[in-house]
């Protein structure tokens, strides 16, 4: 039996180049429950990380009692992430919101559901009916709801109210990987597959902790590291974390570096000519122009910039230039730094310039830190058109309109769609007078927490929060509607490589709490939104009919759904897209050089990598793109903030492998509690002998925006970064000494220019020490990134009783 808290990953089961992944089946059965006690498995995937994980969950007595990975299915083949085994308990926590409630003076009460929603709709028919009507409107929404819920919320936005100030909290995890390949390959979508790993001979991971942020991935690029004729790996990070420490060549560069160093990285491929140049000259336009712009950037350069040793580049760049079989992947180390979709695009540069990209091994993941990230990019929930269409492009919107028999007016394309931060932005202003925010917790994951703060309270911002407990964003909110979760209700989700899962409803929710679908449904009817002949908007009533609906909005598109069906998922994940063509879906794309760069078939018309501002139509055009993708290409710039004389320290945020986003379910589940009960801060060793600081003193950190205090990890993080996990917020600390534990109290007001994602990498910090640690350690875990210096006198991390009572099936 393993202890899958102090080993998150399992035991390995090695195996050689383009073998199948062998099956290691994984499950947790809690109150001494075995398999035997169970009545029904129910299928579902994962909703605490974005590897689309499949499983079933085992009910008894109208109850979950566990979950256990499922062996057929292509991406886990049976394991679960540690958040996976034991997350569900959350489903059962006894302060799940089980009642709508309403503010009435400065407190919140339990009322009905026609209450609630009478509040909602009167303020809304209120706001419609008056002056600037759907720009008093805006929709936050998340990367955990499911893609019908999505989808019905881009029809009641786009077409029932008109308003473009729509967007998800996928602004802060994913925007720039949608945002790169749109600027690449014409259109979104991972041209990879999860069997990549199964025949690369080389990975690359940039700014992607794939260890602690998607497990399941990890365990099995360890399996081919440990099996025969191993893949080679470079790690991109400037923290000494799982991966950095498996990896052949770490670069632990300076924060908000990632451009320089890329630019100098493919200097080196081009200069020592380890570049596909037939490829180049037939499926790419703009490497002349690379080759421009990265000439100023000889290793020499790039070393100083980056403060990196030159023989170490030159390694990654060997490790590179040598493969036959490059698999990348990309996360927040770049999503949520400076020049993020620049950085992102020269991943995809190096890819497109080899010639790695569509055949087995050559993959490209521009990863999603969330589990439905994908479905809220596809379905328009985030502000982007459904089914993958350009707001530019007329005909791509008068499509809409036929399909939801509207005006082509209604749908708003004259501009932009409205992003995250200018969304609070107009909220913080008073344009914005109702902000509908469902399955997120914006009070904790966004920048500059105080500012936030003032504008989710202002009185004359009507708040609608829809979640399961009451988050620290629920405590300001005008009306909290009670939401069921995962394996409460019914849906798809897509991960991502592009499979899609069903997840079916195991048990009811408790008390009042509804699926989110049926709450956005129940608001469209109340509103009474009406298409061109009078007959109602919205005409599905429950979540197969909308993932029908959705099909139609999908063909044609780059992520056509069409020939997948409810009964078809039942059987496992398909990947997109799966037409008449393709019914058993599509493994790879680009398999033949040809990208969705088409004028018009495109999903953007390309932005200036350092401005953002749009290019216009005939600009785009004039470049006769052809189906080639583009090799877009910028010098490096400093970040917004960097280190000062008052603040001399670089701050990073991050994750821990025991928690997801700000712990709303995770901080429910004893075992991951267990794990990580507190924010910490980590230290260099050299930082902390400077400061006087040693394991588990109590520091304060603090930036210009604001502090946060916590015990001192003394670890593997370089030298002038200080590392705080973002997840701790307030909910179960409310005594705490004002506003000081949650991580973005400290971060930036800044956002990248393209994919207007915060960044949440660079932040100028200075750190004192204001207690001693009294003989206790810091409460970080002893696995993955914090792992204590060697000597330090640190207990392991363990499980603990009620992480034991799980068993791994070979």
């Amino acid at each position: 039996m393993v202890d899958r808290i102090a080993d998150p990953w399992g035991p390995r089961t090695p195996y050689g180049p383009g073998q199948p992944w062998p099956v290691r089946v994984d499950s947790f059965l809690s109150d001494g429950h075995t398999e035997a006690d169970v009545q029904r498995w129910v299928p579902t995937a994962s909703i605490l990380h974005s590897n689309g994980d499949a499983m079933d969950i085992a009910v008894r007595d109208g109850r979950i009692v566990g979950v256990r990975g499922r062996a057929g299915d292509r991406i886990n083949h049976g394991r679960l992430d540690p958040k996976d085994l034991y997350g569900w308990q959350a489903n059962h926590s006894p302060d799940r919101l089980r009642h709508p409630l309403v503010r009435e003076g400065d407190r919140l009460v339990e009322t009905d559901w026609d209450t609630a929603m009478g509040r909602i709709v009167a303020r809304s028919k209120e706001l419609l009916d008056g002056p600037g009507g759907w720009g008093h409107f805006g929709f936050y929404t998340s990367g955990q709801l499911f893609l019908e819920e999505y989808y019905t919320l881009g029809v009641i936005g786009k077409a029932g109210i008109g308003t473009p100030h729509m967007d998800g909290n996928t602004r802060l995890c994913t925007a720039t990987a949608a945002a790169a390949m749109k600027a690449s390959f014409g259109t979104d979508g991972q041209p990879g597959s999860y069997t990549d790993v199964d025949h690369c001979d080389a990975i690359a991971l940039w700014g992607h902790n794939v260890a602690e942020t998607q497990t399941v991935l990890w365990m099995r690029m360890l399996d081919r590291r440990r099996g025969p004729n191993p893949p080679a790996m470079l790690a991109v990070d400037p923290r000494a974390t799982p991966v950095a420490r498996e990896a052949d060549v770490h670069l632990a560069l300076r924060n908000g570096t990632n451009m320089a160093l890329l630019n100098g990285l493919l200097r080196e491929l081009i200069h020592r000519g380890w570049y596909d140049e037939e490829y180049v000259r037939a499926h790419t336009i703009g490497f002349e122009e690379l080759c421009r712009v990265v000439e100023d950037y000889p290793v020499p350069t790039v070393a100083d910039i980056c403060d990196l040793p030159a023989r170490d580049i030159e390694r990654a760049a060997e490790l590179l230039g040598h493969s036959s079989r490059l698999l990348s992947t990309v996360l927040q180390g770049f999503y949520q730094s400076n020049q993020a979709t620049a950085a992102a695009c020269q991943v995809n540069n190096l890819h497109l310039i080899r010639g790695m990209i569509g055949r087995p091994g050559a993959g490209l993941y521009q990863m999603n830190g969330q589990p439905t990230a994908q479905n809220n990019r596809e379905c328009g929930a985030d502000g982007d058109l459904p089914g993958l269409r350009n707001w530019e492009n007329e005909e791509h919107v008068a499509e809409l309109a036929r399909l939801w028999n509207v005006e082509v007016d209604t749908i708003p394309h004259w501009a932009p769609p409205t992003h995250a931060m200018q969304i609070f932005r107009y909220a913080e202003q008073g344009s914005i007078k109702l902000l509908w925010v469902s399955a997120t917790n914006p009070a904790v994951s966004l920048p500059d927490l105080a500012r936030i703060r003032r504008i989710l309270a202002k009185p004359e911002l009507f708040l609608v929060v829809q979640d399961l407990f009451r988050t620290e964003t629920a405590e300001l909110a005008d009306v909290v509607l009670p939401a069921a979760t995962w394996g409460e209700k019914t849906g798809t989700f897509t991960s991502v490589d592009r499979t899609v899962h069903i997840s079916e409803k195991a048990v009811d929710p408790p008390g009042e709490a509804r699926a989110d679908l049926d709450i956005f449904l129940d608001y469209a009817r109340r509103m009474d939104f009406r298409d061109a002949d009078g007959n109602p908007l919205i005409r599905w009533t429950g979540p197969e009919e909308v993932f029908e609906a959705w099909k139609e909005c999908s063909r044609g598109r780059p992520c056509d759904y069409t020939a997948i069906t409810y009964e078809r998922l039942r059987a496992g994940g398909i990947q997109w897209p799966c037409t008449d063509e393709h019914p058993d879906g599509t493994e790879r794309l680009y398999t033949d050089g040809v990208f969705n760069t088409d004028p018009d078939y495109c999903e953007t018309y390309g932005h200036d990598l350092v401005t953002g501002a749009e290019q216009l139509p005939d600009e785009y055009r004039a470049k006769q793109p052809g189906g080639r993708a583009f090799l877009y290409a910028v010098p490096y710039q400093p970040s917004p903030e960097v280190p000062s004389d008052e603040y001399p320290l670089l701050l990073t945020t991050g994750r821990t492998v025991y928690q997801f986003h700000t712990r709303t379910k995770t901080g429910r589940a004893p075992q991951l509690v267990h794990a990580a009960p507190e924010t910490w801060v980590e230290l260099s060793a050299a930082d902390a002998d400077r400061l006087g600081v040693r394991e588990g003193d109590l520091v304060r950190v603090e930036s210009p925006r604001g502090a946060v205090r916590g015990r001192a990890r003394i670890c593997g993080v370089r030298p002038g970064v200080v590392f705080v996990p973002f997840h701790y917020g307030y909910w179960d600390a409310p005594d705490a000494d004002g506003h000081t534990r949650a991580a973005n109290e400290l971060t930036i007001t800044a956002w990248d220019p393209v994919s207007k994602q915060p960044i949440f990498k660079v932040a100028a910090v200075r750190v004192v020490r204001e207690a001693d640690s009294g003989g206790r350690p810091s409460p970080a875990p002893t696995v993955g990134g914090p792992a204590p210096v060697a000597g330090a006198d640190v207990p392991a991390t363990v499980g603990g009783p009620a992480a034991d009572a799980h068993s791994e099936v070979a």
